[in-house]
């Protein structure tokens, strides 16, 4: 093998080709040409500073066409990919194989949120808390107890003993809010510092982009000292990144923080003496005015909508203002304690962001921002969101001396990047658009059956279901239902438990992971998905060899902050349908449809129930943005192709 010297000098295309590093190590290994020319332009990229936008089709190998010059480049890498997941894959299986082909002597570290990692000092709180969420969650306790005796990294996200939907994990991690940092008398042992330590001295950085835009946006401290030092960004998944990047430059108000900054302040108060009797009265308060809110917002608004239906209801702002003066006297209340402990003074200075928080919401909006509700649970949330991203994520990278390459299989609409780079404010980097190598026209068929009607039609479920299963049928089973609604999702799982025996896996009814695990096992099942299952799924093989989506994935028309952001492009002199609705359902769309093909032997066939892709000039669009897959006149060539 050559050494890392060698390399350098060879180039990173010579090292994906035939004969070079990665030949002995692959099994199958086979040259692929638009993998070789993605990894020298990301070499060339970070050789000068520049920034670069890749679209890199299934298939290619795009992580190693980046990680390859990442690690040759000599510089300090931070590589961000869309899950928690995909970071696992990437750092235990992708960056060890390109290490030992490159017998290369990288110090990589692994970071995630610190909602991943134990809490010692929240551990202990919550051993000596007698109101646990469950039974369950005493048992989890107890095992996670010597489990943390056990651990190398504190990493729950993977840990055996305590389930990620756990009612547990918000009692045993930390939150920006709710940490201590150096003033925890368990910091010595902190298994978040711990990480972020090794993260400083790391050449290579795996986060993810929740993690990437957090920091960002918030500047946390600990790892806001990891971002500068770095040389050079790669965002894998970034079709993901506007999404991710608005989530994190926006500021929230939840009942949520208020319920656990409660809880949390009446614990503290066996460490400070005479503080329960203190703060007992303001802290019932407090818990009840956050009842009234819930209870009137479930009763007087819809799952999401703007400021102005928010504050329409005239029980909901008296219950909003309710909730301000409550806490605003819990906080003045709580800062005559000051002093008292370490978690007191945390608590306090959480109030008092909270406080603050409540306030922007009270002062004058801006044009640049838009303000809205979510319900969450039995709670909800207030948001003010930036119409665009683009302005800060701009000022955070100049304010950076670093490369940026950002890569995806779905950067492109109509074979453009405008949309992408528009929204990121990158209209000065460069752009590589690399087409997929499976052969589409042989392996993939597209179905766009006839006779469907448009999808707000009351049946057009019932008319899907029915059009598609003689293809379920033909296919055996081993299908993907893609649906736009959870609504519709539901619907189409009671139909077919009626009028069809294949088994049925749907969406919500048990864990994601262990879904798709029961799916493959299956052998003819029909798995039943909405959002989370029209990315990031990988089923390779016969287990799915159909997929079929119910309509056009547009965003909500009601959505507000798409209504803010339409209405924004409107005032420029823009059309928010093609400029916004438009470019986000193809890309989304594209992804969904990427479920189908996953490697150089899988077959199968695609079906868009939606008669608009056809009916509408912007159809085109959409077909012109997937990959070239025949077209089957009707439902016999569809059998056709499985027979």
């Amino acid at each position: 093998m050559s050494s890392v010297a060698e390399t350098t000098e060879q180039g990173c295309g010579r090292l994906l080709d035939t004969g070079g590093a990665f030949e002995a190590c692959l099994e199958g290994f086979a040259p692929r040409e638009a993998q070789i020319e993605m990894a020298n332009a990301v070499e060339t990229a970070l050789a000068d500073g520049s920034d670069l936008v890749v679209e890199a089709g299934t298939g290619i190998g795009k992580t190693l066409a980046y990680l390859v010059p990442a690690l040759l480049s000599g510089s300090r890498v931070i590589v961000s990919t869309g899950t928690k997941n995909l970071q696992d894959q990437l750092f235990f299986r992708d960056l060890p194989l390109v290490r030992e082909a490159l017998e290369a002597d990288i110090d990589a570290a692994l970071l995630k949120g610190r909602g991943n990692y134990l809490c010692i000092y929240r551990m202990h709180k919550a051993q000596d808390d007698a109101r646990l969420p469950s039974r369950e969650a005493v048992a989890e306790l107890n095992a996670l107890r010597d489990w943390s005796a056990r651990t190398k990294d504190g990493d729950l996200s993977i840990s055996p003993v305590v389930s990620n939907d756990s009612g547990l994990m918000p009692l045993v991690t930390s939150t920006v809010d709710n940490c201590l940092g150096s003033e925890c008398p368990n910091f010595e042992d902190c298994w978040v510092a711990k990480a972020r330590r090794r993260a400083q001295d790391a050449d290579v950085v795996v986060v993810n982009h929740h993690l990437l835009f957090a920091d960002m946006a918030l500047r946390q401290s600990g790892f806001g000292e990891v971002l500068p030092g770095a040389d050079a960004f790669i965002v894998d998944e970034a079709h993901q990144a506007p999404e991710t990047a608005s989530q994190f430059f926006s500021l929230t108000f939840s009942t949520r923080q208020v319920s656990d900054l409660c809880k949390d302040l009446r614990n503290e108060t066996s460490e400070v003496s005479g503080a329960l009797g203190t703060l007992r009265d303001p802290l019932e308060a407090c818990e009840q005015a956050v009842k009234s809110i819930q209870a009137s917002v479930a009763d007087h608004l819809d799952d999401r909508g703007s400021w102005g239906e928010f504050l329409a209801s005239a029980q909901v702002c008296d219950d909003l203002r309710q909730l301000d003066t409550c806490v605003a006297e819990l906080c003045d209340v709580a800062e005559t304690l000051g002093g008292g402990s370490r978690g007191m003074d945390s608590c306090v200075e959480r109030l008092i962001d909270l406080r603050a928080v409540l306030d922007r919401f009270d002062s004058g909006g801006s044009p640049d921002e838009v303000r809205w509700f979510e319900r969450r649970g039995q709670g909800f949330a207030l948001m003010i969101t930036p119409l665009k991203v683009a302005r800060a994520f701009t000022d955070f990278r100049e304010n950076l001396d670093a490369s940026w390459v950002f890569t995806s299989a779905t950067l492109t609409v109509d074979g453009s990047f405008e949309h992408f780079r528009r929204q990121m404010g990158l209209s000065h980097a460069g752009t590589l658009q690399l087409e997929s190598p499976f052969d589409y026209q042989n392996n993939a068929l597209l179905w766009l059956p006839d006779g469907l009607p448009e999808p707000r039609d009351p049946s057009f479920v019932e008319r899907l279901l029915e059009t598609v299963l003689p293809a379920l049928e033909a296919s055996e089973g081993r299908a993907f239902l893609l649906f736009t609604s959870h609504r519709a999702l539901q619907r189409a799982a009671e139909w077919m438990r009626e009028e069809s025996d294949f088994p049925l896996f749907v969406q919500g009814e048990a864990p994601r992971s262990l879904l798709l695990e029961q799916f493959r096992e299956s052998g003819n099942g029909v798995l039943l998905g909405s959002a989370s299952f029209w990315e990031g799924v990988d089923v390779i093989g016969e287990a799915l060899s159909l997929v079929v989506i119910d309509k056009l994935p547009f965003a909500a028309p009601d959505d507000p902050v798409m209504v803010a952001r339409s209405d924004q492009l409107r005032s420029e002199g823009e059309n928010p349908f093609m400029k916004h609705y438009l470019p986000q359902a193809v890309i989304s769309l594209k992804q969904g449809a990427g479920r189908l093909i996953r490697d150089v032997r899988d077959r199968g066939v695609l079906v868009i129930c939606d008669p608009r892709i056809r009916s509408r000039s912007y159809g085109r669009v959409f077909l012109d943005s997937l990959p070239p897959m025949k077209h089957a006149d009707g439902l016999d060539e569809v059998r056709a192709f499985f027979s």
